[in-house]
């Protein structure tokens, strides 16, 4: 299955789950949970991914390295400061959250199944080798850095 392996963005694949996602509300018993309570949750959640989305980008920017998933080994600086003391991967966490919030709003269990296998898809057809590439770029620099911040959180 390595031709999977950084060829999908990963907002493209947030974006085709979501469509599942909603997709499956359409079609399995919905929660009988206010709008009102749906809606703050999810915006409360949402805004979470958003920040740390956001954060990753800033930090990124101001290293003056590439953000570009798809090309990980044109990374020019290892960035372990700011959000990335908390997470390797702060822009996956965040489309992550955001994905959440969507299951909350849509109010289904079965929703929760997409950010589930988003972090799966994520896990293995992006991370994995973004892993590889940085660990064949920054070398002992980059164990020690996963040696002390988590992948997720």
């Amino acid at each position: 299955m390595k031709s999977l392996e950084l060829k999908v963005p990963p907002p493209l694949v947030a974006a085709i789950v979501a469509a599942a996602m909603w997709g499956i509300s359409r079609v399995t018993p919905l929660l009988e949970v206010p709008i009102a309570y749906r809606v703050w949750v999810a915006v409360a959640v949402a805004a979470a991914g958003v920040i740390f989305c956001v954060a990753g980008v800033v930090a990124f920017r101001g290293a003056r390295t590439t953000i570009n998933p798809m090309k990980p080994e044109s990374a020019s600086l290892l960035v372990g400061s700011g959000v990335y003391r908390i997470t390797r991967n702060p822009m996956y966490v965040g489309i992550f959250l955001v994905l959440l919030a969507w299951a909350t709003f849509l109010a289904t269990p079965f929703a929760l199944l997409g950010p589930l296998g988003f972090m799966l898809y994520i896990a293995r057809f992006q991370i994995a080798p973004e892993e590889v590439a940085l660990t064949k770029l920054f070398g002992p620099e980059y164990i020690r850095y996963k040696g002390k911040v988590r992948r997720w959180l």
